[in-house]
């Protein structure tokens, strides 16, 4: 199978979707490999190396012609020309907030293939872990730098200092971003509460936590109590497949302390705050009544080499199969098939469906 590997032109988005080590697997399984000029250049990958491990390098139409294509955002509307029958696209989709995207790729009746809805064995989610991982520690460490009075924030110091105390973390969400936010904003020094709608998960976080952090059921009263004494407020929220549910809402953000920050990861999947929007790395926090947001959809690209090699680690072993075996790696496998969001015209991913009002079908469906 011929293999395409696009540079990814989504602002600020450094990541690119295979190393040269990858090129080497997929080239080694008798694969052709056509990788875009310049795609790795943003993770310190530069193309020499990518012809050595044996890759065709070449333009952007020449990587999209290919039959399976493996990037890592979803296409932008520039990319939409590459769309048509017979691709197989393997990438971050999120649908459920990209109602364009949805149409445009059932449209050309591409075979797309979500990397945030494919199943482990055990229900976890692979592909979308290691990315979780990496926003999830970013996020205190962003949030505690928006803190800081130059950039609107109150001017706290996370860790605070003897005699004075330290600033408080509210995290919304106890799954792999709420986790790996916790464990960077205790090594901060901050008081750390985390909320979540499962019982059995909160018992695990005090038990992994040792006592640390203090925990909360999600439910309406808890989320707007916690949301008024909050300096930094996370967004960890995540419904897979579908929209996020909106936790803060416009009048629980009026309770807000000035100057406090939220960052929500979940953005790409429409946010838990009601007036989250998507910002880039340029650009990337707004105030709304003197409460900072920051709203970038792609915070990995941020430390594009950690994330491109945590992210390759998990996607390589699926796009070998793919590349192998084509729609009889989906048939073959029930949780890579849970990826499948768009196939021959029909959106296959009944989560997003329901957020768009699209009708849909299940993959297994789609496959017969």
């Amino acid at each position: 199978m011929i293999v395409g590997i696009p540079k990814e032109i989504k602002a600020q988005e450094n990541r690119v979707s295979m190393t040269p080590g990858a090129v080497s697997a997929l080239v080694r399984a008798g694969n052709e490999v056509v990788v875009q000029r310049g795609a790795g250049t943003g993770s310190g990958l530069p193309d020499a190396e990518y012809k050595a491990a044996g890759a065709r390098l070449a333009s952007a139409e020449a990587a999209w012609k290919a039959d399976l294509v493996v990037k890592v955002k979803e296409p932008v509307a520039k990319e939409y020309r590459y769309l048509r029958p017979g691709l197989t696209l393997f990438t971050y989709l999120h649908l459920a907030a990209c109602e364009e995207l949805a149409h445009e790729l059932m449209r050309a009746k591409v075979t797309a293939i979500a990397y945030e809805t494919v199943t482990g064995p055990d229900g976890h989610l692979p592909l979308l872990t290691p990315m979780s991982e990496v926003a999830g520690r970013m996020a205190p460490q962003v949030g505690a730098f928006y803190l800081e009075k130059w950039l609107g924030g109150r001017g706290i110091l996370l860790g605070g200092v003897p005699g004075v105390a330290p600033g408080s973390v509210v995290i919304l969400g106890g799954g792999v971003v709420g986790v790996n936010a916790a464990k960077i904003a205790l090594g901060l020094g901050a008081q750390v509460t985390i909320l979540d709608i499962s019982h059995n998960r909160l018992q695990y976080l005090d038990d992994v936590f040792g006592g640390r952090l203090v925990t909360l059921a999600s439910n309406e009263p808890n989320i707007r109590k916690a949301a008024s004494f909050a300096d930094l407020l996370i967004g960890a929220v995540l419904i897979t497949g579908a929209k996020a549910p909106r936790l803060i809402t416009r009048e629980i953000l009026s309770t807000m302390k000035q100057g406090s920050v939220i960052v929500d990861v979940s953005v790409d999947q429409g946010g838990c705050v009601e007036t989250i929007k998507p910002t880039t790395h340029k650009d990337p926090v707004y105030t709304v009544d003197g409460v900072l947001h920051y709203g970038v959809a792609n915070m990995p690209g941020a430390v594009p080499r950690t994330s491109t090699f945590a992210l390759v680690n998990q996607t390589l072993p699926y796009a070998l199969r793919l590349a192998k075996d084509g729609l009889s790696a989906l048939r073959a496998d029930p949780g890579l098939a849970q990826g499948l969001s768009t196939h021959q015209g029909a959106l296959t991913c009944p989560a997003a469906g329901e957020a768009l009002g699209v009708k849909a079908v299940t993959p297994e469906a789609a496959l017969r």
